[in-house]
């Protein structure tokens, strides 16, 4: 069986199915042995500036020495213990920091296992709180172009006719799509932009759980960054209609768009926010949903006299622990003037690549570079490419765009910009 440089690639092409990829027609991976700050070091001896921060999560690069300390001391304590009728120092430590950091009156924490687990438990707990208020309410209102998640609740609200679940979509429950927003995050506020939403409101708000999107910034769906007034008016009409609502912060969180979470571009504060990625500093897998006391008290006031779900790994102490450094880290508020840096140089090297005919369109916001193209490329020529360039960068569809770790310098992120000017030049 071939093997390069130690990595059974062989083996990996044949049996091992990665994300978002055919077992008839596998695209190649590449064989990474090591990371450190923003730098990727494949078998080798190839090193790739990434410009991905491993789907968003690693903000302050790659083994950071803050957050593997945190993580071997830990280890040496406990790895992981159950969360049901046991609590620790991390866990606790933790969500007190969530409970300090997040938007007003958001002081009760879930723990989760992943993004997707956040949003579903989101959702499970707005169909709790109306049963427990004696209220059948089984639809939600979302947006086109949103991303949610792959599991099935998580996808029932992920647009099912321009997403990658679409043919999921007879399977699913069938919930409210309004059109997404069509104002950018800087051009001039049109109030029409949020007419479909207040009519499909106002219509269904009677058997609307809750409302629930990404805000400022639709992710997987699109990578459309959307003006903050539409946030603030679903803000308004949600209370206005008596609906919840619910922010999916998973990708936007910690920082990404120049705030510490997106919601705060339009001051505004959700009922429930899930966050994930970033948690952990991209470290390891955790997430948390977070809600308004009096939203957790109503649903263990129901029949059920709970909250019905609990996660094998829930409070898991490593993780937590890794989290809380991350969080220590970030408070020391250095993030706010890179992600500033970043957002700066992008708006000077980003109309550069606008030129070239193949784009359609790019923007940015805070350390969020997008380019859109007028056709969907070849992932396995242009990742090719890419990484001859020296760069690590993982486009989908028509979208090539960039979210990198935070301590980033210029010159690196320059390296990212010219290489997608001349990919896309070639």
């Amino acid at each position: 069986m071939q093997k390069e440089n130690g990595i059974d690639v062989e083996f990996d092409l044949r049996h091992i199915w990665h994300p978002y990829t055919s077992t008839i027609t596998p695209l190649p991976c590449y064989p990474v042995t090591s990371a450190k700050g923003v730098y990727l070091t494949l078998e080798d001896g190839t090193q790739l500036i990434d410009g991905m921060s491993s789907w968003w999560s690693a903000i302050h690069g790659y083994n950071h020495p803050q957050l593997t300390t945190a993580a071997k001391t830990q280890l040496d304590k406990m790895s992981h213990v159950m969360f049901g009728g046991i609590t620790h120092q991390p866990a606790v430590e933790l969500c007190k920091k969530l409970v300090a950091i997040t938007p007003q009156d958001l002081d009760t924490v879930f723990l989760a296992d992943s993004g997707s687990v956040a949003v579903e438990v989101a959702l499970k707990m707005a169909l709790q709180y109306w049963h427990a208020k004696g209220e059948y309410r089984s639809s939600f209102l979302t947006l086109r172009h949103g991303y949610h998640g792959d599991t099935f609740a998580a996808m029932s609200v992920t647009d099912p006719d321009n997403s990658m679940h679409s043919i999921y979509k007879g399977f699913l429950p069938k919930h409210i799509f309004a059109n997404s927003p069509q104002c950018g995050f800087w051009d001039e506020w049109n109030e029409d932009d949020i007419s479909d939403f207040s009519e499909k409101l106002a219509q269904n708000h009677q058997q609307i759980a809750a409302v629930i999107l990404e805000p400022i910034v639709q992710g997987a769906g699109g990578m459309q960054l959307y003006h903050p007034t539409y946030l603030r008016r679903v803000r308004e009409l949600c209370d206005d209609y008596g609906v919840l609502f619910i922010a999916d912060e998973i990708a936007v969180g910690f920082g990404r768009t120049g705030k510490l979470f997106a919601c705060e571009h339009a001051n505004v504060s959700p009922d429930i926010m899930c966050v994930g990625k970033a948690l952990t500093g991209g470290y390891m897998t955790l997430s948390a949903t977070i809600t308004r006391k009096y939203i957790a008290d109503t649903v263990c006031s129901g029949e059920a006299g709970c909250f019905m779900h609990g996660p094998t790994f829930m409070g898991n102490p490593l993780a937590c622990a890794v989290a809380n450094k991350n969080l220590e880290i970030l408070e020391q508020n250095q993030w706010q003037q890179q992600v500033a840096n970043i957002e700066k140089q992008l708006a000077v090297e980003l109309p550069r690549i606008a030129t070239l005919n193949k784009v359609k369109q790019v923007r940015w916001l805070g350390a969020i570079g997008v380019v859109e193209l007028h056709q969907p490329v070849n992932m396995a020529e242009i990742q090719q490419a890419f990484v001859n360039a020296g760069v690590w960068i993982r486009p989908f569809g028509r979208l090539i765009y960039i979210m990198p770790p935070y301590i980033i310098t210029s010159a690196q992120l320059s390296c990212l910009t010219q290489a997608i000017y001349q990919v896309l030049k070639r």
